[in-house]
């Protein structure tokens, strides 16, 4: 095995692309993807922990962190296949816990594109990407499928999943056209929701509360759905950066650079090469992050900006608090080219105080939450989370000898120039074109950076990267210093030009290759140079003589990288034909495969005892030197795209890889024990910088001037202080006098106080004293009342008594005959249900018997299982022992067999899980059994109360019936008081129809004010558009005094700089005096300018007046139609109400009347069968039948004379009713709209 292994340390890039790609691990630990690793990153700190992907990863797809904290997921492609990895991080390291396969769960998928933990960690929810979007739901622990689904996508695009906050069982996926909520219930994933309206594309979604979610679209839309249906909607307006930032941009130099401190990156700013000369592009917002918070949720709308919704004290309201922007210098260094930053993901920490967003450049920035005490600004900005970092492939990597630095340069066309030792970003530089090498001078203070135009050659300063010559070298895609520094190569094309560092000159120009060069390295001692081609050619070069001393071509090989051995003796190659070349004097001496891999980029250490490949699927492989055998090697997850170049530090301690993902990776190099390499000499870094004069003197001058400045600042601070002292006092007196006035006015208000209140306790007692009295004179007539009224009482309550005896005998005979049938329908069931039970005991012990035959099978199943295995075992041995040199066919041929194994002890697991459930499933018969006992005995109390109701209504039916009497009886009583009623109701019907003949004349004065009303309204609405063309005219004079306005102020501008330049000639008498006749006859035209400009400022002043005057009729006219719209609305609807009660009452009143004449008629008629009836059976009345009818006929005249009474006081209240409603009518007119016409002579012939 290899003994160099190699560790990371730090990584420099995002994969944004992730989806869930940022989650907060604690307060100050944030997740992420980088490369083919999740970093652990702490804030504070900045140091960083990695969680490596699986052997033979594509890269990761998506990733997800349970609610506690404890286990993250990761979804990856191994070998063609999806997997997701659940890791538990709690542990340190983290420790790899589950793998969830699609191929072992048979689900049909490409990918696993999002993914989510439920609320008790305990189950994950995935949704696949295209072609077909499925939705697996898991209980990972187990690696059990517990539901899946297909659902159907118009465009197969990608989804979002998640649980709801607090139900396990619910899951939301959004995408193109995709809005479902899911409830997995019983094995399966049911819709809990019918998409309602257009579908539109849902690019996220985020959950507010158990039921609530909001839905990003990409028209800028944001929805909030509660249970499936829409609650709220609202759309986001297209957000451009603030004024401010743009002003600043536009006065800043065309070219500059930042240096970046040590250990701080809060500070970091950079300065655009070039000036932003183009235009924010109107489009559509599209709100591609959405994520949620304890006081509402966070969105991006726009490219480079984040909005805070909060919710308002409305009910389901949220509204726009805060706009949080990327710095526009880091957004966009030119928008033609560089395109939009879009942020795509947001995540803000468990106690929401840091918000950490990550963009489509794949950068990380960070915002610290306001607290509730500060307010809040409109808009504020975020910083880098750590470093600016590339955005896309880095195509150049070099490192330094004197310092411990390392250079990079990449397609964003930017520069970067890191420190390995304290892993940070030290100077950042942006360009216009794309640089393809870089190369750092030995000494760490020069650069070399090839560009498609030109090679320039720039100076490191302190705090900028300073270009001071140029070469005529295009398309340079490789340069490298010498060893020395005093040389450097350049590669055009096919040709390697070797230019001196001091004199730049072109010393020599190597010619001979037939492709294009992709590497040059220089010897230990600068006297060769090394190169290789695509066309498989690899050359030795000798400066001095400028010819090639030896040369290895191999057509079917396309070469990416070279190495040499310390003393230039050994060239290793790597290329296209996945092998690792071993070159020495033009013959290649060994080489090692790959293993179905591209080798793409290769380093040698100092002592050239250890060898680092880079591969096509961006991982990173150590061996030793002499190269070993062919699977030798320790191989790290390193990149999530192919290595593009590698290089080892001069110490030998450091490994640094660069990837075509635009991500930058430190390794740590340790030897088979894990201990750090030692070398001879520990290496000494140079401390100095350069520095230019021109920033020196500025700075200098900056002092002095600040200097003066805290000067000036300090007399004027002492100033203010004394004049606010002097001004505090004066306040303080002005205060003492108003509080001593104050305080006397509340002393003489107390006094008075005072007195009133002794006179109002003197009141109170007097009208205490009379209350009192009352109350006793009305107790005394209470208790005489109601002893009365017991005497009353207890006479009836006697009566009752005797009655209550005679019923209770009666129901005692009914109840003891209906006990007697009763026990004999119980004895009846008792019986039917006592042979149902015997017949389910004997089905359970049968179960019960088969139960444990099944058992017995299963043991012996197993022994002879177990026995197989043990044959199977010990004859694997003696074939391992017989076939030792054909070790990898039997390690194959035994995986194969124990696959088998573990499918027929899972098939076996299957069947004892089957047995087991069929045991609770009888088990369950029983439960159901036992239920039904239960019931019935239930159903038996149901009838003992069924039988007690039946008694109960018997009696009720009795009672009726002995009522239904009485009522008879007293309808013979209203006989005579009915006729008595019916010539009294013939008498009133006359003046009812008189008062009928009153409310229409009315309601036609009504109608008649409604008209005048309707004619008022038209009158008033022409008066509001006559001040509306009015305001309109007025409008248009204010715009064209503002365009005046504005004139003269570009007038006025004009001037001052004209002014400004005559005034540079104030050394010039005669020019200054040319320039003042020149500004005279250019701006003064009229001798009466002052004149006319007064007069223009007072008709100005006259016109502001009258405007204003206007302005105020115009709006208290607008308040007061509002308010008479509303009382007349008002006044409508009240009298409408009030006709339609009196038509109501009306209408009420003459069914009584209808009624009343129908029953008088029946009466009639059974009055007069009855007295036919009585005259045939008994002709001669007797003394009991004559004295009667005149004793009713009394009782009927009282009950007439209150019905009378009753009625005229109904008439009374109807008549004042009237009068007061047409009081209203003529104090309040209506204002709008018309009466309904009341049909009252229709009403009256009914």
């Amino acid at each position: 095995m290899s003994v160099v292994v190699a560790q990371p340390v730090a990584i420099f890039g995002c994969r944004s692309q992730v989806a869930g790609g940022l989650c907060f691990f604690d307060e100050q630990i944030l997740l992420y993807a980088a490369g083919a690793n999740c970093v652990q990153f702490h804030i504070e700190q900045k140091w960083q922990k990695f969680i490596p992907g699986s052997e033979k990863s594509q890269g990761m797809q998506a990733m997800a962190i349970s609610p506690n904290r404890r286990y993250l997921a990761i979804s990856e492609t191994v070998a063609e296949q999806p997997a997701v990895t659940v890791h538990e991080v709690s542990l340190v390291p983290s420790r790899r816990r589950r793998t969830l396969a699609a191929a072992a769960a048979e689900l049909p998928v490409q990918e696993f594109v999002s993914l989510a933990f439920s609320p008790d960690s305990r189950y994950l929810a995935a949704a696949t990407g295209p072609p077909e979007v499925h939705l697996a739901y898991w209980l990972w622990e187990k690696q059990r499928l517990m539901a899946a689904i297909r659902i159907k996508a118009p465009d197969g695009s990608l989804c979002q999943v998640s649980f709801s906050p607090q139900d396990n069982a619910q899951v939301c996926i959004t995408g193109n056209g995709i809005f479902k909520l899911f409830r997995c219930s019983e094995g399966t994933l049911k819709a809990t929701n019918l998409q309602k309206g257009e579908p539109q594309n849902y690019l996220c979604h985020a959950w507010l509360s158990a039921e609530k979610v909001v839905c990003g679209t990409d028209t800028g839309k944001l929805i909030i759905f509660e249970s499936g249906e829409v609650r709220w909607e609202t759309s986001v307006e297209y957000k451009i950066p603030p004024r401010e930032a743009e002003e600043d941009a536009t006065t800043k130099e065309p070219g500059s650079l930042t240096a970046f401190p040590a250990y701080d990156s809060s500070d970091i700013s950079c300065d655009l090469l070039s000036d932003d000369n183009g235009s924010q592009q109107d489009s559509l917002p599209q709100i591609r992050a959405v994520a949620a918070y304890s006081k509402g949720f966070a969105c991006s709308s726009s490219p480079g900006v984040v909005l805070l919704f909060e919710k308002t004290e409305e009910k389901e309201v949220y509204k726009e608090s805060q706009e949080i922007w990327i710095p526009r210098n880091f957004c966009n260094s030119e928008p033609e080219q560089s395109g939009r930053e879009d942020i795509i993901c947001i995540c803000f920490s468990p106690s929401e105080e840091t918000m950490i967003v990550s963009t489509t450049k794949n950068q990380l920035y960070m915002f610290t939450m306001p607290s509730t005490e500060i307010v809040k600004e409109k808009s504020a900005h975020f910083i880098h989370l750590n470093f600016p970092l590339h955005s896309d492939s880095i195509t150049g990597l070099d490192i330094c000898i004197r310092r411990p630095i390392v250079a990079t340069c990449s397609l964003d066309r930017s520069v970067r120039i890191w420190n390995y030792k304290t892993n940070t970003l030290e100077l950042y530089k942006q360009y216009q074109e794309e640089a393809y090498t870089v190369s750092l001078h030995p000494t760490g203070l020069f650069c070399l950076v090839g560009f498609s135009d030109k090679l320039r050659l720039t100076s490191l300063l302190y705090e900028d990267m300073h270009v001071f010559k140029e070469f005529t070298v295009r398309g340079c895609r490789e340069c490298a210093f010498s060893n020395g520094g005093h040389l450097f190569a350049a590669v055009n094309g096919n040709v390697i030009h070797i230019y001196s560092t001091t004199t730049f000159e072109n010393v020599n120009n190597l010619k001979g290759h037939s492709g294009k060069i992709r590497a040059v390295k220089w010897s230990a001692d600068d006297a060769k140079l090394v190169s290789c081609d695509t066309h498989g050619a690899v050359y030795e070069w000798n400066l001095l003589t400028g010819k090639r001393e030896s040369e290895c071509v191999l057509r079917s090989c396309s070469y990416s990288s070279i190495a040499l051995s310390p003393f230039a003796k050994i060239t290793f190659a790597v290329g296209s034909d996945q092998t690792l070349k071993e070159i020495s004097e033009s013959s290649i001496l060994h080489e090692v495969p790959a293993f179905d891999v591209v080798y793409t980029a290769i380093a040698v250490s100092r002592s050239g005892h250890m060898l680092f490949v880079g591969t096509s699927l961006g991982t990173i492989r150590t061996m030793r030197y002499p190269l070993p055998l062919p699977e030798e090697f320790n191989e790290y997850q390193a990149h999530a795209g192919p290595v593009t170049k590698m290089s080892v530090t001069n110490d030998d301690l450091f490994l640094l890889t660069a990837s075509k993902d635009g991500s930058f990776l430190i390794w740590k190099v340790y030897d088979k024990e894990g201990q750090i390499l030692k070398r001879e000499k520990e290496a000494e870094y140079a401390e100095e910088v350069l520095i230019m004069r021109s920033d020196i003197e500025e700075k200098g001058q900056a002092m002095l001037d600040l200097q003066i400045r805290v000067k000036e600042l300090q007399t004027e601070n002492d100033y203010q202080l004394r004049l606010k002292d002097m001004n505090c006092n004066e306040k303080i007196k002005e205060i003492k006098e108003i509080l001593t006035q104050e305080i006397d006015s509340l002393k003489t208000k107390y006094e008075i106080l005072q007195a009133e209140k002794e006179k109002q306790e003197l009141q109170h007692q007097y009208q205490l004293f009379e209350v009192m009295k009352k109350q006793a004179r009305e107790l005394q007539d209470l208790e005489s009342g109601n002893n009365q009224k017991l005497l009353m009482e207890n006479e009836k309550y006697q009566e009752l008594q005797v009655k209550s005896q005679r019923m209770q005998e009666e129901y005692e005979k009914q109840l003891h005959d209906l006990e007697e049938s009763k026990s004999k329908a119980l004895e009846e069931l008792t019986e039917y249900y006592e042979e149902k039970l015997n017949e389910k005991s004997v089905l359970l012990e049968e179960t019960e018997e088969t139960i444990r035959q099944q058992l017995q099978v299963y043991e012996e199943i197993k022994k002879q299982i177990e026995d197989d295995e043990d044959r199977e075992i010990q004859e694997i041995k003696i074939r391992y022992e017989r076939r030792l040199q054909e070790e990898k066919e039997s390690n194959l041929r035994l995986k194969g067999e124990t696959g088998i194994m573990r499918k027929r002890f899972n098939s076996l697991q299957k069947d004892i899980e089957e047995r087991n459930s069929e045991i609770e499933e009888m088990k369950l018969e029983q439960q159901k059994l036992q239920g039904i006992i239960t019931s019935l005995e239930k159903d038996i109390l149901a009838l003992k109360r069924e039988i007690q109701e039946r008694d109960d209504t018997i009696q009720d039916k009795e009672k009726r019936i002995y009522d239904l009497k009485k009522k008879n009886q007293e309808l013979e009583k209203f006989k005579f008081v009915l006729d008595y009623k019916i010539k009294e109701l013939k008498k009133q019907i006359q003046p009812r129809e008189n008062d009928i003949m009153l409310m229409k004349e009315q309601i036609r004065e009504m109608e008649g004010e409604l008209e005048r009303f309707h004619k008022q309204n038209a009158q008033l609405e022409l008066n509001i558009t006559e001040l509306q063309q009015r305001l309109k005219a007025t409008d248009r004079e204010v715009h064209r005094e503002r365009q005046k306005e504005q004139n003269m102020k570009a007038l006025v501008k004009r001037f001052k700089t004209d002014l400004h330049n005559c005034v540079g000639f104030i050394q010039d008498s005669k020019k200054l005096k040319d320039g003042i006749c020149e500004l005279y006859t250019k701006y003064v035209h009229q001798t009466d300018m002052v004149e006319t400009v007064g007069l223009d400022t007072d008709l100005q002043q006259e016109y502001l007046r009258q405007r204003e005057y206007l302005e105020r009729n115009l709006a208290t006219l607008k308040k007061k139609v509002v308010k008479e719209s509303e009382i007349h609305r008002a006044d409508y609807v009240r009298i409408m109400q009030e006709n339609v009660s009196l038509i109501k009452e009306i209408n009420e009143l003459r069914r009584e009347l209808k009624v009343t004449r129908t029953q008088v008629h029946d009466l009639q008629s059974t009055l007069g069968l009855t007295k036919k009836k009585q005259v045939i059976r008994d002709p001669a009345p007797s003394s009991e039948l004559l004295t009667s009818p005149a004793v009713l006929r009394l009782n009927a005249e009282k009950e007439s004379e209150k019905i009378i009474e009753m009625q005229q006081l109904e008439i009374q209240r109807l008549r004042d009713q009237i009068q007061e409603k047409g009081q209203v009518l003529a104090i309040q007119p209506v204002s709008a709209g018309r009466l309904p016409m009341l049909n009252v002579e229709g009403s009256h012939r009914t």
